[in-house]
């Protein structure tokens, strides 16, 4: 088959991460994968086997997901936006995908409704049509009124074969964060957890014993490194190293150094083997967004979360509800946090009883392209 994957990222890099995830399952399944990302560029990230496009990058203003900036801090006006509908058409039009899959639209990303609904429309036209996927998390921003919940369902009614709910429905349901009626229950498909494998340890004994301190890989996640800062001053006897994100990475890492001072704290950008890395440290500190989740739960590692919260933000506060009363876990929200909380928490994982290692209910990528083919059989 030939299978599509649309995503834009605009504050970190999860929903990117997820969507590589699923191409590289289409990829090993012997499946020609296009992945058309309109987020800001994440080189870190495996993209190994797919073929890439890169529409005019946009991210968000901070936490306001309606005020989009192009890659050099503007305001996209319209012609910008006009121009990545268009890659968009020509990209659907030229490969003709079997299979195409949006992730998160329609359930988010509305406000680039008009590139993704142009999407939807040039595959609908094409001769051949393909089955039209929605991939979405676990938790969504639930809507803030019943006009998008009522709108979201009209489009995945309209265009959509099926919705392949990246979660395990006894865990965590789409009801949990999303209002589920019987119209679009029919569409939905549970997939498990969409995760790479497990992470195997670092073969270099890089993160050994460490607290490894993340923020995923975009530009947030300051308040978090600071607190991290001031915590490992009162942990002299335990190494901390802190793994900055975002386009803004390396004044942000010169801002931190400064603060860090004579302290024995690493800090450095984002690393692709960071994951190796998780199996070995001492604790992780981390938001609490899908995929660090699934890392921690894969690795066992001894974990503290701080959820993101900023602006109207609930996903990762519901996520962490749900974490909170494993072993070797602990959840602070960010508005109790700052250097004594943090290391209190860090002390506290670190002695508990640890907490076992989860091996299944990961293969929710390799699920997902089951359920693709057999949609596609069926049609």
């Amino acid at each position: 088959m030939k299978v599509m994957i649309v995503v834009t990222h605009l504050l970190g890099t999860g929903h990117l991460s997820r969507a590589l995830t699923l191409g590289r399952a289409f990829v090993e399944d012997g499946h020609e994968t296009f992945v058309a990302t309109g987020g800001m560029p994440a080189p870190q990230l495996d993209s190994a086997g797919m073929t890439l496009l890169g529409l005019p990058p946009l991210r968000s203003d901070g936490t306001d997901f309606t005020r989009l900036l192009t890659q050099s801090g503007e305001v996209a006006e319209e012609a910008y936006h006009a121009a990545r509908a268009t890659a968009l058409v020509k990209a659907v039009q030229s490969f003709a995908p079997d299979v195409l899959i949006t992730e998160l639209f329609p359930f988010g990303r509305r406000s680039l409704a008009a590139e993704f609904l142009a999407g939807l429309q040039a595959a609908r036209d094409l001769p051949r049509k393909p089955i039209i996927l929605g991939s979405i998390r676990d938790i969504l921003a639930p809507p803030s009124k019943p006009s998008k919940a009522d709108r979201t369902e009209d489009i995945v009614c309209e265009y959509y074969d099926g919705v392949l709910v990246h979660s395990d429905q006894n865990v965590i349901p789409l009801a949990v964060s999303w209002p589920v009626t019987d119209r679009l229950n029919d569409r939905l498909y549970y997939t498990g957890f969409v995760a790479p494998k497990a992470p195997a340890p670092h073969r270099e004994g890089v993160g050994k014993d460490e607290v490894l301190v993340s923020a995923g890989g975009g530009s947030v996640g300051q308040p978090i490194f600071r607190a991290a800062i001031e915590a490992a001053r009162q942990m002299p006897n335990r190494r901390w190293r802190l793994l900055v994100g975002g386009q803004d990475a390396p004044a942000r890492i010169d801002q931190l150094r400064q603060l860090a001072g004579d302290t024995s704290v690493i800090i450095e950008p984002v690393r692709p083997d960071f994951r190796q890395m998780l199996p070995l440290a001492a604790a992780s500190v981390s938001m609490c967004g899908y995929n660090t989740a699934l890392d921690i739960l894969q690795s066992g590692t001894p974990a503290v979360f701080v959820p993101f919260d900023d602006g109207k933000e609930v996903e990762q506060s519901l996520r962490g509800q749900t974490l909170s009363e494993m072993p070797a876990t602990s959840v602070l929200p960010s508005k109790k946090l700052d250097g004594e909380t943090l290391a209190r928490a860090v002390a506290e994982v670190v002695t508990s009883d640890p907490r076992p290692i989860s091996d299944r209910g990961f293969d929710g990528a390799t699920k997902s392209v089951e359920i693709a083919k057999q949609l596609k059989a069926r049609a």
